[in-house]
């Protein structure tokens, strides 16, 4: 889906370099495919020394030599990003924006131009190569697109498709679920500390058992359910344990973290400029 394709990356910061970086990993696209537009220097030649790509400061001369653009800039810039560029974007490119909270109408407002827009929302884990991402396709935007958008997206991880209506739960729950992990990550390990373990042994013990539960749902297709009553077993150790959680409404905390999270990320759609 992508050979051939000339990709612009609009913004190198975290997000923008390790989409560079997977899809370079994966080999679906050599260092001269890709171009990386950043006003900050140092930010270009981080990417131009690690990844071997063509770096430029000026976004126009990157959309120009590109199929392909990933708009990977701060969601409070898109819009005037996006007003610079609407005379130099053509209906035969593909716009991707990451930017979060920025809408689809936003985007297609701005640009100005019938072009297909795809936004996507992706996550962090997606530095290491384990992300997950979700993308919704806009007005002039067809499967074929999509397609191209989810090869882009799976160098970095998981992908799916959804409704634009539904990307404020996306954002609530893959786009602040890391977090939600990482304390559980840290909490799981204090207990660990709490019962005599050494500090590291405990956090790499915690860290990797949430991983390894993680590939066994993945992997396996049962439900978590499932596999949390196999390791439960009559009058053990590991049932008591969920009955601590239960009494202490770990599951009902984490439903409502995702709902307020989902929440706020609706809010935030409607005043993009507060955006992180």
């Amino acid at each position: 889906m992508l050979t051939g394709q000339r990709i612009a990356f609009l913004g190198a910061g975290a997000m923008g370099s390790a989409l560079m970086r997977g899809l370079l990993q994966s080999r679906r696209v050599t260092p001269a495919q890709l171009l990386a537009a950043d006003p900050d220097g140092t930010r270009r030649e981080a990417v131009r020394t690690e990844l071997g790509v063509t770096v430029t400061e000026d976004n126009a001369e990157a959309v120009r030599q590109a199929n392909l653009i990933v708009l990977a800039v701060k969601p409070q810039v898109v819009v005037p990003v996006l007003h610079e560029l609407r005379n130099i974007l053509q209906p035969s490119q593909l716009l991707i924006s990451i930017a979060a909270g920025v809408t689809l109408a936003t985007l297609e407002s701005a640009a100005q131009v019938p072009l297909p827009v795809v936004r996507v929302m992706p996550n962090t884990p997606a530095l290491v190569g384990c992300g997950a991402s979700a993308y919704c396709l806009g007005t002039h935007a067809t499967p074929h697109h999509g397609e191209q958008v989810r090869a882009l997206l799976s160098a970095v991880g998981s992908v799916v498709e959804v409704e634009e209506k539904l990307m404020n739960a996306v954002t609530g729950l893959s786009g602040s679920g890391p977090a939600y992990v990482y304390l559980i990550i840290e909490a799981l390990a204090d207990g660990g500390v709490r019962c005599g373990l050494p500090r590291t042994t405990a956090l790499q013990l915690a860290a990797q058992t949430v991983l390894g539960a993680a590939q066994m749902v993945l992997q396996t297709g049962e439900h978590p359910g499932v596999l949390k009553d196999r390791v439960a077993s009559p009058g053990g150790t590991t049932i008591v344990g969920l009955q601590m959680l239960e009494r202490r409404g770990m599951r009902g905390a984490l439903l409502d973290a995702v709902l307020a999270a989902a929440q706020r990320a609706e809010e935030l759609t409607a005043e993009p400029e507060a955006q992180d």
